[in-house]
């Protein structure tokens, strides 16, 4: 005799089935109202809905890193258009070999970029060379957003000590894959920006932000705002890349223009170095 428990999962498995043989046969769904609500896509696409696919995408990331024992992270933000110094340089040998001026310009500049990929490939290894001698409940892991360039390189650091590494991806119009270096069982896709930036937050013991766009900036900003405002618990908040912060942002216009305090100043430490920066969180939380 089956237990209630049999027969959930049977009915569990037959309706997913039921999606997967559309999807093979490469059949479109049509709207049916006997189909079980949480298998009928029309149905969960709904603008009706939208609350309970933002409940289930706060809910399945969090489900999945609490059974894999992921505590504490290490959140890194940067540019997803920066090379790896071999990428780099492979674009700059073949610009030269076509005699390509435009192309020329391009690859210089990945070239003069790519020394922040291999830092933040240093600064993930760091972590995650410290954290494997602690408690495993006690254990940093470095968080990304999953893609390529800066993301890349510091879940590359951190894999290559033998670590697990989280990846927090978002569902762009340009498809974006997870980068390889990001632990399968921990890669996560995102359709809401706003879920994905309280899954960076939720586990998060720092922030260390590398030179990146609008992206970086995004994610940055709302980190600063929130411990600002003690919506969050304070977390050392690092920027990597003194130049290219300093050029890019006069914060103390804003302390000039009374926009922010002097001590908001204080929400932050520059550096170029990511034995620095690890020092920095180290400091904070006197390990």
């Amino acid at each position: 005799m089956e237990t209630p428990r049999d027969l959930d999962e049977n009915t569990l498995a037959e309706a997913w089935a039921y999606l997967q043989a559309h999807a093979d046969a490469g059949i479109a769904m049509r709207p049916n109202a006997y189909r079980l609500a949480f298998a009928d896509p029309e149905f969960m696409a709904r603008r009706d809905t939208r609350g309970i696919r933002i409940q289930l995408e706060l809910l399945k990331p969090d489900v999945d890193q609490q059974e894999q024992g992921i505590e504490n992270t290490v959140v890194v933000f940067g540019s997803a258009r920066f090379s790896s110094p071999e990428t780099a340089q492979s674009m700059l040998d073949a610009a030269r070999l076509d005699n390509n001026p435009q192309a020329l310009k391009v690859a210089e500049r990945h070239m003069r970029n790519a020394h922040y990929y291999e830092l933040a490939r240093q600064f993930g290894h760091l972590v995650a060379t410290h954290s494997a001698a602690l408690p495993e409940r006690e254990r940093l892991y470095i968080c990304t957003g999953g893609g390529p360039g800066i993301m890349e390189a510091a879940n590359r650091g951190a894999h290559e000590a033998g670590a697990l590494t989280v990846g927090l991806n978002i569902a762009l119009p340009h498809e974006q894959e997870a980068n390889r270096y990001v632990t399968p069982s921990l890669s996560f896709k995102f359709h809401y920006f706003a879920v994905r930036k309280m899954h960076f937050m939720m586990r998060a013991k720092a922030m260390v932000a590398f030179p990146g766009g609008f992206g970086t900036l995004d994610e940055l900003f709302e980190v600063i705002t929130l411990v600002q405002t003690r919506k969050s618990s304070p977390v050392p908040i690092v920027l990597f890349g003194k130049d290219y912060w300093r050029r890019l942002i006069n914060m103390d216009v804003m302390v000039e223009e009374g926009a922010v305090s002097e001590v908001d100043l204080n929400l932050f430490h520059l550096t170029d170095d990511p034995q620095e920066a690890w020092d920095t969180i180290q400091a904070f939380y006197k390990l």
